[in-house]
């Protein structure tokens, strides 16, 4: 679902349809609400009076029955959950109806339906790769010491990749965020064009107030139903809880994001460490913050929350895998650390250093001005689609009204 945009996913997705709606194409979404995610369609949201929109709700909830059958199979139930044959029946009868010139397919998960949009559409299909899956998985494997744990992830990650080998080559074509996600996918042995194209956003959403800001002040932003953020998180949290704690870093860290924990509030210290969960304006809170943390150790894709974050001028500490993708300077526009030394060693610059700190944000909202505006970033896409269209149909998609 694209809405509400809490989300890095929903983020991106908004940004595309908003892009594509306001450059004078037709556009249709048809989302599956996952139960978990409890928000509304926002009724008063002035896109979708703009587009054909239909949300089905899914149970993605997975028993712990279901999770042991699953050890027998040859999938994953982490892809599997998403499929639904009323669902299915749906997409089937919406592009019966449409003719539409290309229809996108946002994340692995959705491409469990590519089989029967291809069947009954004779649109382009293309595929928008969020994250290589099975790198992901891969990677949190990779970070378990338990042999158990360590096992169990690789299965899914095994699992996952011949999934993903099986699907891509069914595509037209597929867009990363990212070079190494393209490398990974040509490594797969992908044989359509893959595309790049980064994370877009609609710039004028992002308006830093630094006047509201806490300085110094250290702050996390990210849902923690993603196994690699919570992994992230913890790993701060437990090498840094007594320096934050015990003045060693004086600093108040700050904590928010959707479907926290409750274990969490143990980490907890009063007027040290803010266990905050949701918070009902996320921009809000990053503008009142003035140091962005990016833990992450296992991942793939590009981190729209850094996006973001660099749009409202924070300074940015992330590990590389966290920046991936992101055309960054290290110690110019963010700060590059992958341990707990290097961590430690750029809070406390940070810390000390207000004015160095305010300088790597300025830098940061520079360079997304410079390559993530959402509107450069639809007219690339807009430009793979007509790539993909016949010679027939090209002018016809450059015309208002295409789908």
């Amino acid at each position: 679902m694209p809405f509400p945009q809490t989300g890095g996913y929903q983020i991106v997705v908004y940004n595309t349809i908003k892009g594509l709606v306001n450059l004078g194409h037709e556009v249709s979404v048809v989302a599956l609400k996952a139960r978990r995610h409890h928000h509304p369609d926002p009724e008063d949201d002035e896109i979708l009076s703009k587009i054909n929109y239909r949300a089905y709700n899914i149970d993605t909830r997975v028993s712990v029955l279901e999770v042991a059958t699953n050890l027998f199979s040859r999938t994953s139930f982490n892809i599997d959950k998403y499929f639904d044959p009323e669902f299915e029946r749906l997409l089937i009868a919406e592009v019966k109806k449409n003719e539409y010139d290309v229809i996108q397919f946002d994340g692995l998960f959705v491409s469990l339906y590519l089989n029967a949009v291809r069947k009954y559409s004779k649109a382009k299909l293309v595929y928008r790769a969020h994250n290589i899956e099975s790198q992901v998985w891969q990677r949190l494997a990779g970070q378990k010491t338990d042999p158990f744990k360590k096992s169990y992830l690789k299965m899914h990650a095994r699992r996952i990749k011949s999934y993903e080998l099986e699907t891509i080559n069914k595509f037209d074509a597929i867009t990363v965020f990212t070079q190494q996600d393209k490398s990974t996918l040509l490594e797969y042995g992908t044989k359509v064009p893959v595309e790049i194209l980064p994370v877009g956003l609609n710039l004028d959403k992002y308006t830093p107030d630094n006047t509201q800001t806490e300085v110094p002040s250290l702050f996390f932003l990210g849902s923690l139903d993603w196994l690699p953020n919570r992994e992230g998180i913890e790993w701060f949290l437990d090498n840094f809880h007594t320096a934050l704690t015990n003045g060693e870093l004086p600093v108040r860290f700050y904590v928010a994001g959707n479907d926290i924990p409750e274990r969490f509030d143990d980490y907890e210290v009063m007027g040290k460490i803010f266990i905050q969960g949701e918070v009902d304006d996320a921009l809000e809170f990053v503008n009142s913050k003035s140091i962005m943390i990016v833990p992450l150790l296992s991942s793939g894709g590009m981190r729209v929350k850094i996006v973001e974050g660099m749009a409202m001028e924070k300074c940015i500490i992330s590990t590389s895998l966290g920046a991936e993708g992101i055309n960054y300077t290290d110690g110019d526009n963010i700060i590059i650390a992958n341990n707990r030394d290097e961590f430690y060693d750029a809070i406390a610059h940070c810390i000390a250093d207000e004015q160095y700190c305010r300088t790597v944000g300025l830098n940061a909202r520079r360079l997304i001005e410079q390559q993530h505006d959402m509107y450069v970033v639809t007219n690339k896409l807009v430009a793979l689609y007509n790539r993909l269209l016949p010679a027939a149909l090209i002018n016809h998609f450059d015309e208002p009204g295409t789908k």
